[in-house]
């Protein structure tokens, strides 16, 4: 049932005449799934009265939506009594996720609220390591035997599942909790009453290890379409389930990472605006400084070449030219193969068919630029002599520099990201301002290099 628009000024009226009552009347009808985004952007303070009033499921649920820094705040403003109700009642997931982001003596204080039998699950959860799915799963799940009937089975959903992470897969164990399968919910709906549950089995599931990167079980979500996939141990006992909300918030800090990677800086963490001065300046410094080092490389390469720019001025007019078409190019290059790794498009051992691509897509485009870089310099020197006597070899050394260096940087572009996946770092890493720098130092080698081929006698 849809949230009518108005419910959260009627909250809010509520919470502002403090009545808890009537506030408790006008959250009954609402689920907390239904209600819990609308209320996250409350004033913390009425997030607090609320969260002291409210629904355990509803609180809990809203106190997921909520950004971290909230979270902290409110749990200040609840008794000891109201944070350990609120983080006994969060998910196991959801609370590994907010413990996993406090510093160590906060996480330890919040620990110590939990019940015994919640901070034994906290802990055991926590021990996983970061970023692992053994710190994203969940224990709420429904498993069912295969020797039970139809019937049987629904019985036991019905009696376990209210409180459970989701209920449109039911996992099959044996009696030591061995993963036997998973069957979809829909299945049992429709199938006789009197029908074994095994009859339903079709051996088509796949698996995580609590050790997992969370990378792979995005592709495996992926690769599957599942809502949840089942955790098992070395010996395939079943002992939690990732669900695919989880997944979602993955792949969206995925995606945030290799974006602000790609634009030459270190991953945030945390949301631009909160993140603190010293710890921005820290992660985009890095970057900088280490371009900043590669781009001396390009006045080294320039001074190398001094001679020859003393000798013919005019060649250095193109030098932004040529450079920057490299580096373009080699950014369109990684860009587009560290996306498509991402998304496992191809593998590090396709690395020949994407040379071999590139290879392609490189000399056609710099075939282009360098016929627009050979036309420009004619018509100019068709209505003025700034070019002097000797344009057709400076427009030839352009374009012929241009296919080269445009071939290079798709090359370069394409192949780097293929050479860090192969030696397990993060593709992302060459970024493209990385690659642009790269190519710069090398395109002004081709650049003068083939000037000395074709100007020499001329202006060389």
């Amino acid at each position: 049932m849809a949230v009518p628009p108005d419910i959260k000024a009627e909250i809010t009226a509520l919470l502002a005449r403090k009545d808890g009552a009537a506030l408790r009347r006008a959250l009954a009808p609402w689920l907390a799934e239904d209600l819990a985004p609308h209320l996250a952007d409350l004033p913390v303070e009425q997030l607090a009265m609320l969260f002291r009033v409210g629904p355990p499921e509803l609180v809990a649920t809203t106190f997921a939506y909520v950004p971290l820094e909230v979270q902290k705040r409110l749990l200040k403003l609840l008794s000891q009594d109201q944070a350990a109700e609120l983080l006994n009642s969060l998910p196991p997931d959801d609370r590994t996720a907010f413990l996993n982001e406090l510093p160590l003596d906060l996480a330890m204080q919040m620990l110590a609220l939990l019940s015994p039998a919640e901070r034994q699950v906290a802990q055991a959860l926590l021990a996983y390591p970061e970023h692992s799915v053994g710190r994203m799963m969940t224990l709420d799940y429904v498993a069912v035997r295969p020797e039970w009937s139809v019937r049987e089975a629904l019985d036991y959903i019905r009696e376990h599942g209210y409180d459970r992470e989701t209920l449109n897969v039911i996992f099959v164990v044996d009696t030591s909790g061995r993963l036997i399968d998973d069957v979809r919910v829909r299945r049992l709906l429709l199938s006789p009453l009197d029908r074994p549950v095994r009859e339903l089995l079709d051996g088509n599931y796949a698996r995580l290890r609590p050790t997992d990167d969370r990378e792979h079980a995005l592709e495996l979500f992926r690769q599957f379409d599942r809502v949840a996939l089942p955790v098992t141990d070395e010996s395939e006992r079943l002992i939690g389930i990732i669900t695919v909300d989880d997944m979602l918030d993955v792949a969206a800090e995925e995606a945030t990472e290799d974006i602000q990677k790609l634009g030459g800086t270190e991953a945030l963490d945390e949301p631009y605006l909160t993140i603190t001065l010293g710890r921005i300046v820290r992660k985009r410094a890095s970057w900088l400084v280490v371009l900043f080092f590669g781009e001396m490389l390009t006045a080294t390469a320039m001074a190398y070449f001094e001679d020859e720019i003393a000798k013919a001025v005019v060649l250095a007019l193109f030098v932004p030219l040529v450079i920057s078409s490299g580096g373009n190019a080699g950014s369109q290059a990684a860009t587009l193969v560290i996306r498509a790794l991402a998304l496992g498009e191809f593998h590090v051992r396709d690395w020949w068919r994407v040379m071999r691509r590139e290879l392609a897509v490189g000399v056609l485009l710099g075939l282009v630029l360098g016929s627009i870089g050979f036309l420009r310099i004619a018509l100019w020197s068709a209505v003025s002599d700034v070019y002097g006597p000797h344009w057709l070899g400076v427009a030839g050394t352009v374009g012929c520099a241009l296919v080269g260096v445009v071939l290079w940087g798709s090359l370069t572009g394409s192949m780097l990201p293929l050479v860090l996946k192969r030696f397990g770092l993060d593709p992302a890493t060459s970024s493209a301002p990385f690659v642009a720098t790269l190519v710069d130092v090398t395109g002004l080698v081709i650049y003068f290099s083939v000037a000395l081929v074709l100007l020499r006698g001329t202006l060389l």
